[in-house]
């Protein structure tokens, strides 16, 4: 496994159900910015059955990357968590972005 994998793992497993992140988002949040396609690398090498959450990631426009049977997975399980299409095909991330806090200084 890349080394960079298990922190864009654990990244990927804090956004919570009901949420959304985007690949820029965890990159920069795994301490990896400007590097969303490694995420998208890391998401394709998740071994079937992961605990992952794998579904909670989209691009940039609020919209699912994949296209086919892996695409309608995707959004099948989204909307089982109570996220919610646009007509367009597109969540509204104002709505269903996580946002995770920031680290309290001691």
């Amino acid at each position: 496994m890349h080394p960079d994998y298990a922190r864009i793992y654990a990244t990927i497993q804090r956004i919570p159900r009901g949420r959304v992140a985007t690949y820029g988002q965890i990159a920069e949040l795994a301490g990896l910015p400007g590097r969303a396609r490694q995420i998208g690398y890391a998401l394709h090498a998740l071994p079937g059955g992961s605990p992952v959450p794998w579904q909670r990631v989209l691009n940039a426009r609020g919209e699912i990357s994949l296209s086919g049977p892996s695409g309608d997975r995707q959004r099948a399980l989204l909307v089982a968590e109570g996220v919610e299409f646009g007509d367009d095909g597109r969540i509204d991330l104002g709505a269903y972005q996580w946002r995770p806090r920031a680290a309290r200084r001691r």
